[in-house]
């Protein structure tokens, strides 16, 4: 599908087998979700421009690449979001973050903000909005609507795995956000959760029910 990349690295689809297992451990759920977020980030940031400066390495004065404009930020859909995000604030410390809360309204499945606080500057910079699943993309759409209207124009979503369904409202009414993932599940259950997918990321990261 158009703007949609499917990260296929042996080391993204090796961790994301141990973390689709129902028995694994809270504490090795989230240190999965943190070293798939680092991995991922290297491929949502692949194409950042660079431009030349001068340096002195102990040898030798040279010009050497470095990242080029203002720093990126990153926008974790809260709760499993901010694990998601650790890990590539592990590779990009400098990083701003845009915090997001939202949580899923259990009979309609729509997406309830009760929390965002962002930089003021959105319009400068790239944003990456990181959310562990995208199943209706209720959460994602309303993350993107949210930024939007605080000036975002430059916008990318990372996700662990995504619905058809989801990816494909997603691009439907976002088209100008690319879309990466590690894996395109089955579909969604009645329930609106991915199938075969990996449980609730959120209950799943902190232990809760």
């Amino acid at each position: 599908m158009d703007g949609v990349t499917i990260v296929s690295h042996p080391l993204v689809q090796h961790k994301l087998t141990l973390l689709r297992k129902k028995d694994i451990s809270t504490k090795s759920f989230r240190e999965l979700l943190k070293e798939i977020g680092m991995l991922l980030c290297y491929e949502v940031t692949r194409d950042l421009p660079l431009a030349d400066i001068e340096i002195e390495t102990p040898l030798a004065h040279m010009k050497s690449p470095q990242i080029a404009g203002k720093k990126l930020v990153f926008a974790p859909v809260l709760r499993a979001g901010v694990t998601f995000a650790d890990g590539m604030l592990d590779l990009v410390p400098t990083a701003r973050i845009a915090h997001i809360g939202l949580y899923r309204e259990p009979e309609t499945f729509t997406a309830v903000e009760y929390f965002f606080k962002a930089p003021s500057d959105l319009h400068e910079r790239l944003v990456i909005v990181i959310s562990p699943v995208l199943a209706t993309a209720n959460s994602a759409v309303a993350a993107v609507d949210r930024l939007k209207e605080r000036g975002a124009n430059d916008i990318r979503l990372v996700c662990l795995i995504g619905a058809p369904e989801g990816v494909e409202r997603m691009r439907g009414i976002h088209p100008d956000v690319p879309i990466w993932l590690a894996a395109i599940d089955q579909g969604l259950d009645g329930n609106a959760y991915i199938v075969p997918g990996l449980g609730d990321a959120g209950d799943r990261t902190y232990g809760t029910k």
